[in-house]
């Protein structure tokens, strides 16, 4: 039997609400007293309202259970405020659970945030010492690694100085460097790799593969899928502080990236949020899909859509650029419309985009409206998020050969090749 490195069993973490401690004990007893009587707040200050909802509480985790073995990489995925960092928090014992039970066979090294645990007044040198002294290791245990770390971190010029002169990029490195090379059993990584390079990154990942064939167990809390893929062997998913998956990767991260993807035939475009500003001279209303059943196509159709908008001036030279994007916002491809004409007031146009080459999946819509001068230059008048309008593609009956296509090699299936 393979041994277990964390056990955690019906654990729970429940949060209280609002300002704690805002008053003295005679307000407290004054408050209660008009709460009975449906009074208003004594205390409360002038011009404010009566808030009696400051002691409720919060769920963060609810019911978690899971085990992890030596030597596996347990990633751990969920939309912000899922519980990811809070169980973390709690398996690193820096706050304790409100229900439940963990336990951990061996010493815990973790990184919940860029430089956690540095001192900014020591120096990178002075702060590996520290570091280790809290992971309860030995002065001579560290020094038998000190050169392997410095290296690894790349900070090697500027460890003799203190810490609050590193950019957030070399806080990273050396955290993460002095992380994975103390001789814990346990790793603990939150959304580290964000700061550093793609070099470095990569380097990150490779290591952390060499430390789980090692022997060590590593939890990595990531939003970046490509990541999680590259070094976890099992994932867990949260949705509100309950587990609601945990097995393979790519079925956890198709759990996570589609359970929030509805689909439907018309989307209205009118109110939803904008990434970035624009001149605002058009704005897109509504999308409808014509042909396909709420936005499901069949490998080898043509997306047609009907696209509304309103226009404050008319346009001569205006086009429609259209992303693909995976619903884990892969990017697959991009796809331009003709020139067409815009009238003041309110249009509707209908266009045809070749999906014919995708492979079956749910995927992602991004809508930009541009302008073209005389120069051909681009001027970008309206634009829709990538995850706005949802499409997804099925394989029929016919195309039974595609079902079995590996997804390491991407979403795009190449036109047919010919015998010469």
């Amino acid at each position: 039997m393979e041994e277990l490195m964390i056990q955690v069993e019906n654990v729970a973490k429940r949060y209280r609400l609002g300002m704690i401690g805002r008053t003295t004990l005679r307000e407290e007893i004054q408050r209660k007293k008009a709460k009975r009587r449906n009074q208003e707040d004594p205390t409360v200050k002038i011009g404010r309202e009566t808030d009696y909802s400051y002691g409720d509480t919060f769920l963060a985790l609810d019911g978690v259970s899971f085990e992890v073995k030596k030597g596996e990489a347990l990633g751990i995925i969920g939309h912000n405020g899922a519980g990811k960092s809070t169980l973390l928090k709690l398996i690193n014992r820096i706050t304790a659970p409100t229900e439940g039970v963990i336990r951990l066979n061996g010493r815990v090294a973790s990184m919940l945030e860029v430089g956690t645990g540095f001192h900014p007044e020591l120096t990178g040198r002075e702060n590996i010492y520290l570091n280790g002294a809290i992971l309860g290791m030995t002065k001579k245990e560290i020094e038998s690694k000190m050169e392997q770390i410095i290296e690894f971190s790349e900070c090697r010029k500027f460890i003799d100085t203190p810490v609050k002169r590193y950019s957030s990029g070399m806080y990273v490195k050396l955290g993460f460097s002095v992380a994975a090379h103390l001789d814990s059993e346990i790793m603990i990584m939150d959304e580290v790799l964000a700061v550093g390079d793609v070099a470095f990154q990569n380097k990150c990942i490779s290591k952390m593969k060499e430390v789980a064939k090692s022997g060590k167990t590593i939890l990595y809390v990531s939003h970046n899928m490509a990541t999680i893929r590259n070094l976890c062997n099992r994932c867990i998913v949260l949705s509100a502080g309950k587990k609601i998956f945990d097995g393979e990767v790519e079925e956890a991260i198709e759990h996570y990236v589609t359970r929030d993807f509805s689909l439907n035939s018309e989307t209205i475009l009118d109110s939803l949020k904008r990434p970035y500003r624009t001149t605002a001279l058009t704005h897109m209303k509504r999308i409808t899909y014509l042909g396909g059943e709420n936005g499901v196509f069949e490998m080898g159709d043509i997306l047609r859509f009907q696209l509304d908008w309103s226009a404050k001036r008319a346009f001569d030279r205006m086009k429609l650029r259209l992303g693909i994007f995976t619903v884990s916002q892969i990017a697959v491809g991009v796809s331009f419309t003709e020139d067409f004409s815009v009238q003041e007031g309110e249009n509707s146009e209908i266009f045809s985009l070749d999906i014919s080459h995708l492979l079956p999946g749910k995927y992602c819509l991004e809508l930009l409206m541009i302008e073209l001068d005389d120069n051909e230059s681009q001027v970008k008048h309206d634009v829709l998020h990538k995850d706005a309008v949802i499409f997804e593609i099925v394989a029929s009956e016919e195309k039974k050969l595609f079902r079995a296509v590996n997804r390491d090699w991407g979403h795009y299936v190449l036109p047919e090749t010919k015998c010469e």
